[in-house]
């Protein structure tokens, strides 16, 4: 089955302004690229891609709400959500003895959507062959 994608362009969708096109860039520097990958490594973990596909699902939970969701502890929810917070991705608010987290960098949701596309879509595509 083929997802249709439903992306809204980054720059519009986290209110940063107009950005170029990927293929108008200029090639990423090497500091660029390690920020990247640096990124990348913060994603590579599937504790925290499922807090994120959870958060970006309810909008905003609880640390208690997210371990429940998980089934997990609070406090390795936690370890994890400082891990995210330290992107930039994410903020809180605290309420009470609660920490409400909640998802504030509006590619992160188009991100997650096209790796499930990439993941959905991998038998799809005929395989290259090599010249």
């Amino acid at each position: 089955m083929t997802r249709k994608l439903n992306v809204v362009p980054a720059a519009e969708a986290n209110g940063c302004g107009v950005r170029p096109a990927l293929a108008d860039r200029p090639l990423l520097s090497f500091v660029e690229a390690v920020k990247v990958m640096a990124l990348f490594k913060v994603l590579g973990n599937d504790t925290r891609v499922r807090l994120l596909h959870h958060l970006v699902r309810s909008g905003e939970a609880t640390v208690t709400d997210l371990g429940k969701a998980l089934g997990m502890k609070p406090q390795a929810v936690s370890n994890q959500l400082v891990r995210l917070s330290d992107t930039g991705m994410l903020a809180s608010r605290r309420d009470g003895n609660n920490v409400h987290y909640r998802v504030v960098n509006g590619c992160v949701a188009p991100l997650l959507d096209l790796a499930l596309c990439l993941m959905e879509d991998e038998g799809c595509n005929p395989p290259r062959t090599r010249a």
